[in-house]
């Protein structure tokens, strides 16, 4: 990836707004899907330009691909594997893990029982908004009728569906040398969260499966020549789920988790991957988010070059302040969160340049990207507010930049 000693570099963490018509037809995917294969290359340049226009350097197609095959952030795999099903639940069926804020209710039962606040990947909280059921989810209080389960081998078959993203952003990227491309892949863990073993001897066995699966995912990004980020939030909201867990027991899963997500990244350059973490973007309290210092050491132990995370919401933007601490391996690079999803005011760019100076104080310029705390398309109020967002980001760049120089 690349560095600058000169100039923030600026990304985000994925999701971006879609224009209104395109989104239409999403919404409609059976009515419209061959005018959306149609459509979709137009849709990717248009936000790869946006994203030029709005000063970000390293873009990505916004997440439109996964998209406009019918998904989203985690459903998107389901055709892009073997050895799940939809199946009744079994009677002794248990959840392979709690939902968010799990930690957090009982002290916020009145916030939690009302429905306006949003769960799982964030998204506004606006008047007479109420709360859907988790993916998978029965009624309030209720386990769901069927379950997504492992009952066979997995194994990818998505090659055609990832060449489609990749061919998609590399069109739109076409004579913008000033500019790099990622793309966004689940995590192992993020895709193993709403499903049920059934097949695989145990855990273990289950996410070495889906790590084998996911690796040839990332491979095919990296071999393309673009850069991977993969999606990992259950890194830290793993915490969330398990509210019967001391730091002790987390930091003992995250030592497997690292295991796992290395085998999937096994050989594939590290120079072109970035890994992102969120403590759980839905807008609810976050008053037992985990902190930072009880797991940046197990983050950086991932074989990845770039490192994404949550630092500019009221809940972690003093967390720079663990690099006081803690070195900064060797030819690493943190990409904090210097803009969020957490609300619609839009940030000073002077706010922008203060956050990245406060780390790259402490880790050196060249080892700090400007990021998002997590993808903001679906999770501020409107699409202008995003791209306003991105705009003081890179304006927040050279500020910092300049400041760092002493200028």
């Amino acid at each position: 990836m690349r560095r600058s000693t000169d100039y923030f570099l600026s990304s985000h963490g994925g999701n971006l707004p879609r224009p209104a018509a395109f989104d239409a037809k999403l919404a409609r995917f059976a009515e419209h899907e061959a005018e959306i294969a149609v459509e979709l290359p137009k849709a990717v340049q248009w936000v790869v330009d946006k994203q030029i226009e709005c000063g970000v350097d390293i873009v990505n197609d916004g997440e439109y691909v996964k998209a406009a095959n019918g998904g989203n952030y985690g459903s998107y795999m389901t055709p892009r594997m073997t050895g799940f099903e939809r199946i009744d639940r079994p009677a002794d069926w248990k959840p392979r893990r709690g939902g968010p804020g799990e930690r957090e209710r009982p002290d916020f039962p009145g916030f939690y029982a009302s429905g306006l606040w949003y769960a799982g990947s964030g998204g506004p909280v606006r008047p007479g908004f109420v709360q859907p059921p988790m993916p998978g989810a029965g009624a309030a209080g209720q386990p769901p009728a069927k379950i997504s389960a492992c009952t066979g081998p997995v194994k990818y078959i998505g090659h055609a569906e990832v060449e489609k993203d990749i061919v998609a952003l590399k069109t739109a990227l076409k004579g913008k040398s000033d500019v790099d491309g990622f793309i966004a892949a689940l995590g192992p863990f993020s895709l193993s969260a709403m499903t049920t073993n059934y097949h695989y001897k145990d855990d273990r066995d289950y996410m070495f499966a889906l790590a084998d699966v996911m690796r040839e995912e990332y491979k095919a990004i990296t071999d393309a020549g673009l850069n991977l980020q993969v999606d990992e939030p259950e890194f830290a909201t793993t915490w969330s789920f398990h509210p019967d867990w001391s730091v002790a027991d987390l930091r003992k899963y995250l030592d497997f988790m690292v295991e796992v997500i290395n085998h999937a990244v096994r050989g594939l350059p590290e120079e072109q991957i970035r890994f992102h973490m969120c403590w759980g973007s839905g807008h609810r309290p976050h008053v037992q988010d985990i902190e930072f210092r009880h797991i940046v050491d197990k983050l950086l132990q991932i074989n990845v070059q770039a490192y994404s995370f949550e630092a500019s919401n009221p809940r972690h933007a003093h967390e720079y302040h663990v690099f006081e601490d803690v070195k900064l391996p060797d030819g690493k690079i943190i990409v904090p969160g210097v803009v969020g999803h957490y609300t619609d005011l839009v940030e000073h760019p002077d706010l922008v340049a203060e956050r990245l100076c406060n780390f790259a104080r402490l880790v050196g310029m060249e080892n700090v990207h400007a990021g998002t705390d997590c993808g903001i398309g679906s999770r501020v109020g409107h699409e202008e507010i995003v791209w306003a967002k991105l705009k003081a980001m890179a304006e927040g760049c050279r500020i910092a930049g300049k400041r760092m120089k002493g200028k």
